[in-house]
C-alpha cells in the first residue's frame, strides 16, 4: 500500500511517498481503508525531532476516517463496510498517513452520518484532547468560566464548542482577525493577544486550557479563582514548577496526553450529529502532498485543521457513502 514515510528527521522534505506492507487485523482489531487523515502539531514536531517515537523510519498520523475493510478474530463492534473515525493510540499507534491502518476496534467509533470523511478525520485527536481536558480532567460544569488559549487552533476551536455545549462561559485568546469566526462558534469573550495581556484583563476563571506552553502557564495562574484548574496540553520539564506555583495560590495544575476513548468518541459524534460541534477545515490536500501540508501547518497561521485525502479508488472500488 502507499504511505508517507521518512527515513530521517528534519523538515517537510524528509516526507516521501513509499510502498509498505499492508497490515492485517489481529484479534479484536479492524483493518480500515483510510479515506482521510487529519494533521496535528504533534505530526510536524515528531517529524522534526522524533519526539516520543525516537528515530525513524516511521509513518506518522493519528487521525483516521474511513471504511472497515475486514475484522480480526473476536471483533463484534463493526463489520466490513462500516464507516468509522478514530484516533490511533497516542503516541505509539501512529500510521494514519497511509491507505490502510489496523488498530483495536475500540479505537474507532461510527462516523457521524452528517459529515464527510474530511470533516470526520479532522476531529479525533483534537476533539478527544479538548473533551478529556474539559470533562475528565477539569470537570467543567454549566456556568463556569473557561479560558481557552489559541482558541482558533485545532484543539482550541473544538474546545470552545465543547465547553459551550456543557454550558460554560467561554473566553478565548486569538488574533483579532479570528474573533468573528470564534463568535460564530459561541465564544462569549475574546482577547487579542497581540495587543492585550490576557492576564491583566481576565479574572475569576474556573478552568484554563493551555495549548501554548511557555510562559502562558504561569501567567494563566493569575486568572484563576481559588479552587480553579489549569490543564496544560504542552508537556515540559517545567510542569513540576507550575504545579508548585499553583498549589501556593490554592489552584490546581494538570498536564495531560490524549488517550483513545470510545465513550468520548461517541459523545463527540453525538455533538456533531446534534449540530453542536463542527471541525473547521483550513486546508485539504491529497496524501502525496503531505510535505506541503506540514509546511502549511508549521506557519502557525491556520484556522482549524489540515486534512489529507487518500485516493481509495486506486486499484479497487471505493466503499462507503461519505467520501
Amino acid at each position: 500500500m502507499r504511505a508517507i514515510s521518512q527515513d530521517a528527521l528534519g523538515g517537510p522534505e524528509v516526507l516521501k511517498e513509499t510502498e509498505v506492507e499492508r497490515p492485517s487485523p489481529g484479534p479484536t482489531e479492524v483493518l480500515v481503508r483510510v479515506h482521510a487523515a487529519g494533521l496535528n502539531p504533534t505530526d510536524w514536531k515528531h517529524r522534526a525531532t522524533g519526539g516520543l517515537l525516537g528515530k525513524p523510519p516511521f509513518v506518522l498520523g493519528w487521525d483516521v476516517s474511513g471504511v472497515v475493510e475486514s475484522v480480526g478474530l473476536g471483533t463484534t463492534l463493526y463489520k466490513p463496510g462500516d464507516e468509522v473515525f478514530g484516533m490511533l493510540r497516542y503516541p505509539y499507534g501512529h500510521g494514519a498517513f497511509a491507505e490502510y491502518v489496523a488498530a483495536p476496534a475500540r479505537t474507532f467509533a461510527r462516523k457521524p452520518g452528517n459529515v464527510d470523511h474530511v470533516h470526520a478525520a479532522a476531529l479525533p485527536l483534537a476533539a478527544l484532547t479538548a473533551w478529556q481536558a474539559l470533562t475528565d480532567t477539569a470537570g467543567v460544569t454549566a456556568g463556569q468560566r473557561v479560558l481557552i488559549h489559541a482558541a482558533a487552533g485545532g484543539v482550541g476551536h473544538l474546545a470552545v464548542q465543547i465547553a459551550k455545549a456543557r454550558g460554560a462561559y467561554v473566553i478565548g485568546t486569538a488574533s483579532a482577525a479570528k474573533h468573528a469566526f470564534l463568535r460564530g462558534l459561541g465564544a462569549d469573550e475574546l482577547i487579542d493577544y497581540r495587543s492585550v495581556d490576557f492576564a491583566e484583563v481576565v479574572g475569576d476563571v474556573d478552568v484554563v486550557i493551555d495549548t501554548m506552553g511557555g510562559d502562558h502557564g504561569p501567567r494563566s495562574l493569575r486568572t484563576l479563582r481559588r479552587g480553579g484548574v489549569i490543564v496544560s496540553l504542552v508537556l515540559s520539564n517545567t510542569d513540576a514548577g507550575l504545579r508548585a506555583q499553583a498549589e501556593e495560590l490554592g489552584v490546581r495544575a494538570e498536564s495531560m496526553l490524549v488517550e483513545p476513548d470510545l465513550a468520548a468518541l461517541k459523545a463527540i459524534a453525538a455533538l456533531v450529529e446534534e449540530g453542536e460541534l463542527r471541525a473547521e477545515i483550513d486546508t485539504v490536500l491529497p496524501l502525496e502532498q503531505a510535505a506541503k501540508a506540514h509546511e502549511r501547518g508549521e506557519t502557525g497561521r491556520t484556522t482549524g485543521k489540515i486534512v489529507l485525502t487518500v485516493d481509495t479508488a486506486a486499484g479497487q472500488d471505493s466503499a462507503g457513502s461519505g467520501s
